[in-house]
């Protein structure tokens, strides 16, 4: 008999969660969440001068007990390295945000090969050798979450961004089969796929013109979204929690859209 839920299900404490790129952004909001869960937070970044950026931003959030290592995620060899260094000082992973990513906009016949395969390194092959360095250890404890962060591009198609969403529609299809091949040892794997969030990134976007208009793009999600609305990073706070928490024990492979609503809508008739 499956036993009764208890808000303690969504605890984190004592648990060791690696955010990976989570300098800032989305994977900082989310290693912030974590934090007041009570998880142990560890965070990489690819260079030194970045990581210390991290630890400005841990700290001025009142986060003090955090471990951050120089990492690039698409270097095996650093990622086993790193995994080894991380189970030594902090413990073994029990949680897995694979967050790190790029995007390039460019139209595709302007897309050199490249470029493409730059993309698929950092946002499929990374989760894939990252992953693959913390499932032993999960199989080990019999009991892991790894939340890979897709997009509606796992979805949808949009100029532009053909090797992105190649990448995020390929990290849709790995979180599913990590499910399919190691749900058999506790270790739940799912997804998130983020909306438009409003970050410094997107803040060129979100202007008024010089003659009071809003942005263009900006006019078009907010068109496309029921919400009405850009989302804050910290609404994917909650999700990200429930996905890393034993109260998601029975969810497994699945991708949590959290768009505001954006793929359940056509959008808005024209006026």
């Amino acid at each position: 008999m499956a036993k009764e839920f208890e808000m303690k299900d969504f605890d984190l404490t004592g648990k060791v969660a690696w955010i990976t790129g989570a300098s800032y952004g989305i994977g900082f909001a989310i290693a912030k969440a974590y934090a007041k869960a009570g998880a142990k937070i560890v965070f990489n970044d690819r260079g030194q001068e970045q990581l210390d950026k991290g630890f400005e931003n841990y700290k001025a959030a009142g986060i003090n007990d955090v471990h951050g290592y120089v990492c690039d995620v698409t270097d095996e060899a650093q990622v086993q390295e790193t995994v080894k260094k991380i189970e030594k000082d902090v413990g073994t992973v029990d949680i897995l945000v694979n967050n790190a990513g790029i995007i390039k906009r460019i139209p595709m016949i302007e897309m050199k090969a490249e470029e493409f395969r730059q993309v698929i390194d950092v946002d499929l092959n990374a989760p894939f050798i990252v992953s693959k360095a913390v499932l032993p250890g999960m199989i080990a404890k019999k009991a892991g979450k790894i939340i890979n962060i897709c997009s509606m591009m796992s979805e949808l198609g949009r100029e532009t961004v053909s090797a992105y969403a190649a990448a995020k529609g390929g990290l849709k299809m790995l979180t599913r089969n990590i499910c399919s091949e190691y749900g058999e040892y506790n270790i739940q794997c799912n997804g998130i796929g983020p909306g438009y969030i409003a970050t410094p990134q997107t803040a060129p976007l979100r202007e008024k013109q010089a003659d009071g208009s809003m942005h263009p793009f900006d006019s078009f999600i907010r068109a496309k979204t029921p919400a009405g609305r850009w989302l804050d990073a910290e609404e994917l706070a909650g999700p990200a929690v429930f996905l890393a928490s034993e109260a998601s024990n029975a969810v497994n492979g699945h991708i949590l859209y959290v768009d505001g609503g954006i793929l359940a809508y056509i959008g808005k008739q024209p006026s």
